[in-house]
């Protein structure tokens, strides 16, 4: 599984033009799943951006976590992730988990920032074509990957 976490200050995503999710200070989450991906990944990833600690605090060091801020999570299925470009120039998503399987673990992990955490965590939707509208503070963007347990 497969995480990349970008710190924004503010994000929304839309649907055929309607605002599904938006959020304030926190991070926008793309949330990539493969085929060997376990309930255990999505477990190791949401404590991951849980405790990641890339919100800066009073001395501008980027030292705080989603909870010391109340940060919230734009949370947003994406498959691409796992796009191999190993031949050609026309990507293959091969190693992308079938919606069977990535559908259930994507909203696992949400559910565990959810009420395991606490973060609030708005989404998009899952399979949809949406646009993501965010601003990346900083930048700031960090790829977590389950494989790297």
């Amino acid at each position: 599984m497969r995480v990349v976490v970008q710190r924004c200050s503010r994000a929304e995503v839309r649907i055929e033009g309607e605002i599904v999710g938006r959020i304030g200070l926190g991070y926008v989450l793309l949330v990539g799943v493969t085929h060997t991906d376990t309930r255990e990944d999505a477990e190791y990833l949401a404590k991951k951006v849980a405790s990641l600690r890339i919100l800066d605090d009073e001395e501008g060091k980027m030292n705080l976590a989603l909870k010391d801020v109340q940060g919230k999570v734009l949370s947003i299925s994406q498959f691409t992730l796992y796009a191999s470009t190993h031949k050609g120039n026309r990507p293959s998503f091969i190693h992308a988990a079938r919606p069977e399987i990535a559908e259930p673990l994507y909203d696992y992990f949400n559910t565990l920032l959810r009420n395991q955490y606490g973060i609030e965590v708005q989404t998009g939707r899952f399979g949809a074509m949406m646009e993501v509208d965010f601003i990346n503070d900083g930048p700031v963007t960090i790829l977590l990957d389950s494989s790297e347990k």
